[in-house]
């Protein structure tokens, strides 16, 4: 049964633009291998939010792909041992997250509607409440 999947890939910056082609190809031809892409979304060379392995910046590569169960823990263990790749991370998707869309406006529309409220006991006035503490002296 294929699940699918999402990747983030992070490669070098260091690289110029035909090696990192080369090894985002390299990924794309292990999962197509392995599975289908659904989709490739090239982000770009970003600056890195703390420096990893002395870099400021990197490529960010993100792929949906649908596979097999047990593929995503084969290709982390690829994307550990490939120079050039800072970071890396496969997200599994989840299935229901339509279901939970279609709800939410359900709930926007309760919460417009307003409730009645009922008055609260009125608490007694402070001039009141000298005059009792007055006559009980």
């Amino acid at each position: 049964m294929a699940k699918k999947y999402e990747t983030m890939l992070v490669t070098s910056a260091k690289l110029d633009e035909e090696a990192t082609t080369a090894l985002v190809g390299k990924f794309k031809t292990l999962i197509e291998a392995n599975g289908t892409i659904d989709g490739v979304d090239e982000w770009g060379k970003r600056k890195l939010a703390y420096p990893i392995n002395k870099e400021e910046d990197g490529i960010y590569t993100l792929i949906h792909f649908s596979s097999e169960i047990a593929f995503p823990a084969e290709l982390n263990r690829v994307y550990k041992i490939t120079d050039g790749v800072l970071r890396s991370l496969i997200i599994a998707k989840v299935e229901g997250k339509e279901e939970a869309v279609k709800e939410e406006p359900k709930a926007e529309a309760a919460k417009e509607e307003p409730k009645a409220v009922e008055p609260a006991a009125e608490a007694p006035k402070a001039e009141e409440v000298k005059t009792e503490q007055e006559a009980s002296e």
